[in-house]
């Protein structure tokens, strides 16, 4: 006799702009272990009109008041991410929370604890892992093909000189500016390979004419036996360089900022299509390594495509069969330490 299929995750989102609508619904939509259920719409409903049936409230209290809801998705602005996930799991509910999941280590904790005593799972919402270029220097790294690191460089730069309009983004408070807004996906994507660092070293930059919260920022992580990571972005930068570029005893990988979901996404077309995830041509990545005579050779290396359902997947199989969530509470916890002390200048 078969085993059933476990019901879908019925979810709701905290909000339906950019980010509802690009990174969370339709990722819910296209997987069949969840159910897109609900959202918060304070004043134009819009969720319905993309999703037939959707239910809409206006207000995060009536939202977690559905007794139907299971998980909630918190995509709110970041300053109000604790508040939420702590209200959400009070209610009851699963939480899948987006970076920064707070502004400080113990706020998380705090969460954690929190989540223990209502029983329920509290996940943080990190999709470049499922980047297509990460996929590709995470293969290279586990290969081992570029023998022991010595170093790795990982930036994400952007020309933004305008201040956003979104209010919320200019103004100074906990877990504001850019080492808060990219910060977590390049420590994320740092702690995911490399482990816990031995020590940071954090500096920021403020450029853009009228800013009063950071523009760049550059953390170097130190690493046993003496590998060095440095991470940076600008908001400043009219022409990026490589994105990643890693160095070893053995060889050296260079990688452009090549993903193209977000794109794709803005683009309409959905996760499931077969072209979604797939590099542009001319997007591989560069592998040179030294031959037994120390020659050196270079090849492309093409990536596999990425897909953001993996995240989600991650997630259905946490709550409804228990399996351990790839992003760790304690890698987290890492990387709110880093975001949190006081860069050097």
């Amino acid at each position: 006799m078969m085993t059933p299929f476990p019901p879908p995750i019925r979810t709701g989102l905290m909000a339906y702009g950019m980010s509802g609508k690009l990174f969370h619904a339709p990722f819910l939509a296209a997987h069949p272990g969840f159910a897109l259920h609900a959202g918060v719409e304070r004043h134009t409903p819009r969720l319905a009109a993309d999703y037939p049936g959707v239910r809409s409230y206006p207000s995060v209290a009536e939202f977690l008041a559905d007794p139907a809801l299971e998980l909630v998705v918190v995509n709110a602005p970041s300053g109000l991410h604790v508040a939420l996930a702590r209200a959400a799991l009070q209610a009851g509910k699963h939480v899948l929370v987006e970076k920064p999941v707070a502004a400080a280590a113990a706020e998380w904790q705090a969460l954690l604890a929190l989540a223990r005593t209502q029983n329920r799972h509290l996940l943080a919402y990190q999709n470049r892992r499922w980047d297509t270029d990460f996929g590709a220097v995470r293969r290279v790294v586990e290969s081992g093909r570029l023998g022991p690191l010595s170093e790795a460089h990982f930036r994400y730069d952007r020309y933004r000189a305008a201040l956003s309009p979104k209010a919320f983004k200019e103004a100074p408070g906990p877990a504001v500016g850019l080492a808060y807004d990219l910060g977590p996906h390049l420590l994320d994507q740092a702690i995911s390979l490399f482990g816990r660092p031995l020590a940071v070293h954090k500096v920021q930059g403020y450029f853009r004419p009228g800013t009063r919260v950071d523009d760049f920022f550059s953390f170097h992580l130190r690493y046993p036996a003496g590998l060095n990571v440095w991470l940076t972005a600008g908001l400043l930068v009219a022409d990026p360089g490589p994105a990643y570029v890693l160095h070893g005893t053995q060889g050296s990988y260079r990688k452009g900022r090549t993903d193209p979901q977000e794109a794709q996404l803005l683009a309409g077309l959905r996760p499931t299509d077969p072209a979604y995830g797939h590099e542009p041509p001319g997007s591989d990545g560069r592998l040179t390594l030294a031959g037994p005579a120390g020659a050196l050779q270079t090849w492309p290396d093409p990536a596999a495509p990425g897909n953001y359902l993996g995240l989600f997947d991650a997630v259905f199989q946490t709550v409804r069969h228990g399996a351990a969530y790839p992003i760790r509470a304690e890698q987290v916890a890492w990387q709110l330490e880093a975001l949190e002390q006081p860069a050097a200048w």
